[in-house]
């Protein structure tokens, strides 16, 4: 058709006028699904904002809430929504510390404690802006304008991360006078942002969120108090090295203060790693030392620094895998696609687990399987094993956490740990840096060097990884004795040099490439150092390699 744009939209073509906007498609489409179309990506791998314009024939597909991309860009601009109302109501700043029950825990600068009566007041502020439709309008200025900007507006976490950026260019984005740097794309208006509730906790307030699950309900907030409480701890020990975000973790590396800040960490994470074994040594009922935790946490690396360390304190450990008592492959329970699902409890001889432990506990010999994945099926090949009174099993598996494994076990002989790398570092005060994206990154780094997989695959199995986490893992996790941060505040800028040669090798047409993009702008922000920083018994060489453990 003469003078109109065609745009094809699954097997339609359809006809706009050039200068559309991709959200007023979007709305015409909107009926169709069941949730907030929040994005559109244009000719299979470019991801437009909705407020971008039609400029040639081309080819749409919708992004909502539901999706991963999509569900985190609603609460990217969810935060920014935030951001304005407090400032609105009373010019405190925000800083966004983690995510916690569903939500995003948050303080005010200043000694103030948010009350109910205050949160209130921003909730009502909030609403209003929703009502109103406020759009969001980014901007493109040049970075050093940007640089005073932050100065001027006195966010100094930005003005310095930008001291560091090698782009010419930054994305600033305003809401009805505010103006803010976020890290990601933003949503039309604010009328796209419906669903939240404020909570008061601890000495900062909870953003409670919908999930991509269910992205129309507030999921009730279930506090997680020691969860709260590690990452609490790690930014109180960030706080007090002084590096907060990413521009501080630079100002190490550029002023030759590297080394002893990687010394720093490790023996810090060193002295947790004691403690913990202390704590076991300390109790000669515990027999059982249990760890779970998600996927590149560095379990292999922790358990064999914790068995050093009991060790150390007179004990005896003997590592175990809970992977060697899976169920012969022909009974292995399927999944909806009907590939085997080796993440589900059914996948392991629990009965046969808890037997061998019992009897271990008594006293009698027992020979512990080993599973051949080749064949599928458990041998029975090695020395029979007998706990002797020093004598302590140190067992890894993702279900060490539900009590379903260890039915058969007293809670008395058993000691719980929930590892996970739980970031300590933020991009900026507004921006916060998710642990999925840590263990990812050590994940890519890992599997290339240790299996051959491509970063793509990685990514393309993330999601799956995740929902098993999310199954399995997470439910679990307040179960644990202790809880083991495995995150190092120093490890982004050393995995950057390993990770990004593999991203910048996924396909361009591939759907893996926007996550790909997104992570290797997420790495532009840090500037690199070198493996040589980095010690032979660190948890970080389990990803890079060069460790002294066998793994």
């Amino acid at each position: 058709m003469e003078g109109k744009i065609a745009v094809t939209i699954g097997e339609k073509v359809c006809w706009y006028e050039k200068g559309m906007t991709y959200q007023k498609i979007a709305q015409e489409y909107q009926p169709e699904y069941d949730s907030e179309i929040v994005l559109v990506f244009k000719d299979g791998y470019y991801l437009q904002e909705l407020n971008k314009t039609l400029e040639e024939d081309c080819e749409l597909s919708f992004v909502t809430t539901r999706q991963s991309v999509g569900y985190e860009t609603y609460k990217r601009s969810m935060c920014l929504l935030l951001l304005k109302a407090i400032h609105d109501i009373s010019g405190l700043g925000v800083r966004i510390q983690f995510s916690i029950s569903k939500g995003l825990y948050c303080t005010l600068d200043g000694e103030k404690k948010p009350d109910r009566d205050f949160l209130d007041q921003v909730e009502k502020r909030m609403r209003e802006l929703v009502e109103q439709k406020v759009p969001f309008h980014k901007r493109s200025v040049h970075t050093r304008d940007a640089v005073k900007m932050f100065r001027e507006h006195n966010m100094h976490d930005k003005e310095h991360l930008f001291e560091y950026r090698r782009v010419s260019k930054v994305n600033i984005y305003d809401i009805d006078g505010y103006e803010d740097y976020n890290y990601g794309y933003m949503v039309p208006d604010t009328g796209y942002l419906k669903y939240f509730e404020l909570y008061p906790y601890d000495e900062g307030f909870v953003l409670q969120l919908p999930t991509a699950e269910n992205p129309t309900e507030i999921p009730e907030f279930a506090p997680q108090e020691k969860l709260f409480h590690v990452l609490k701890d790690a930014k109180k020990w960030g706080d007090l090295q002084n590096i907060r975000t990413v521009g501080d973790l630079n100002d190490q590396v550029t002023s030759n203060n590297m080394l002893e800040t990687v010394l720093v960490e490790e023996v810090h994470q060193e002295q947790k790693i004691v403690e913990i074994a202390r704590t076991i040594a300390a109790d000669p009922e515990i027999k059982f030392v249990l760890i779970a935790g998600p996927s590149s946490s560095g379990k292999t690396t922790f358990s064999q620094r914790l068995s050093i360390a009991l060790k150390a304190e007179g004990k005896r450990p003997h590592p175990i895998s809970v992977d060697n008592y899976f169920v012969d492959r022909e009974k292995t329970p399927k999944d909806e696609n009907g590939a085997y699902n080796f993440e589900c409890l059914e996948a392991i001889d629990v009965a046969g687990f808890n037997e061998d432990m019992q009897k271990l506990l008594h006293g009698e010999e027992v020979v512990l399987p080993t599973f051949d994945f080749e064949l599928g099926r458990r041998r029975y090949v090695g020395k029979p094993k007998k706990l002797g009174e020093r004598d302590i099993l140190v067992i890894e598996g993702i279900h060490c956490l539900n009590p379903k494994l260890t039915v058969g076990l007293s809670d008395a002989n058993k000691f719980k740990i929930y590892i996970s790398a739980l970031t300590q570092l933020n991009i900026d005060e507004h921006n916060r840096i998710p642990s999925t994206d840590g263990r990812l990154i050590r994940r890519i780094v890992r599997d290339a060097r240790t299996r051959g997989t491509s970063a793509q695959r990685t990514i393309e199995m993330w999601g799956s990884v995740r929902r098993g986490e999310e199954e399995n893992i997470f439910p679990y996790q307040e179960e644990a004795d202790v809880m083991f941060n495995s995150a190092l505040i120093y490890e982004l800028a050393v995995l950057k040099q390993h990770v990004e040669p593999l991203l910048f090798g996924v396909e361009k047409e591939s759907p893996e490439y926007v996550e790909a993009k997104r992570l290797l702008k997420f790495l532009d922000y840090f500037v690199g150092i070198g493996s040589e920083y980095v010690p032979n018994t660190s948890l970080v060489r389990e990803f890079i390699g060069g460790g002294c453990f066998r793994l």
